[in-house]
């Protein structure tokens, strides 16, 4: 392993980094804005790691978290939600501009990869982490190795369709990705604020003030937060009928909604396809840092 290792989550809107050293400890972390343009946040991911590097007077190992992944045949960035990475050599450009070896995972793999190791979930053999934010991501850690698939696909919850939908969800948002009716699209805090502002016939208003109106009593967020609850309980039965995690890990601004730790395992019970369903859902011990932190857990 090497002694220091540095991460990079990067987000839509911020790239952050942080370095660590061999125990996990944080050395080192800052947030800058991410300049939504390709050349330029290549440039600031080398900032970056030579400002971490230079102060710490050491240097090392990368690894990135995006929104996406890297194609297996072309090694070119596909399915990122800042449609400005895709069929970018990512990858390439980064070592070049770094003179190194960079490991690059999909952001929610990078989630469940450090909950697994020394998060919420440490311990456990087999757990999905879900990023539950502005999008929907998903990823599975099975004995301590994150499980990323032949095509580099595994764990894409997001983009699986809403099961089981009533008919007043049918056929759904359209997602960004083309289809129509995908778990992001309903299960992310956009799709959340987009159902409620539909269903009241008003403008959208963030998903942390329909919750805290359904707390206080409002019927109509009341009903909304209602219907998330299930259409998550929904998509993560799904999981449960195909992988059974021993524990869900969920990350992102809607996992911060207490009551889905109380009221999603008996729902996911209801949806799987068994006669006992026992799994653990928890929220990210790390928080918001749990992408930075599993980026540069790649090199474990």
């Amino acid at each position: 392993m090497p002694r220091l290792r540095i991460g990079i989550d990067f987000g839509g809107t911020k790239i952050e980094a942080a370095a660590l050293d061999r125990s996990g400890e944080v050395l080192l972390r800052e947030r800058v804005p991410n300049p939504g343009n390709y050349k330029a946040a290549v440039a600031s991911i080398a900032g970056l790691v030579r400002r971490f590097e230079g102060e710490l007077n050491c240097e090392g190992s990368i690894g990135i978290g995006v929104p996406g992944s890297l194609s297996p045949r072309t090694g070119l960035m596909r399915n990122a939600n800042s449609t400005w990475l895709n069929g970018k050599p990512f990858k390439e450009d980064l070592e070049a501009a770094l003179a190194r070896e960079v490991r690059i995972a999909n952001d929610a793999n990078c989630l469940v990869l450090s909950e697994a190791l020394d998060g919420a979930a440490a311990g456990k053999h087999c757990v999905f982490g879900v990023i539950i934010g502005t999008g929907v991501g998903g990823g599975l850690v099975i004995g301590g190795k994150l499980v990323e698939g032949a095509a580099r696909i595994a764990g894409e919850f997001g983009h699986t369709p809403l099961p089981w939908p009533r008919p007043d969800e049918y056929p759904g948002a359209q997602c960004w990705c083309g289809r129509p009716n995908c778990l992001e699209a309903w299960v992310s805090g956009t799709g959340f604020q987009r159902a409620y502002a539909a269903s009241v016939r008003k403008n959208i208003i963030p998903a942390r003030k329909i919750v805290e109106a359904a707390y206080d009593g409002n019927q109509q967020a009341r009903e909304a937060l209602d219907d998330y609850i299930d259409r998550l309980a929904r998509g993560l039965a799904v999981v449960a009928n195909m992988v059974d995690p021993d524990c869900f890990v969920l990350g992102g601004g809607m996992s911060n909604v207490r009551e889905l730790y109380d009221a999603l395992p008996a729902r996911v019970r209801h949806y799987a396809f068994s006669d006992v369903w026992d799994g653990e859902i928890v929220q990210a011990k790390w928080g918001d840092s749990s992408g930075v932190r599993g980026a540069a857990m790649l090199w474990d």
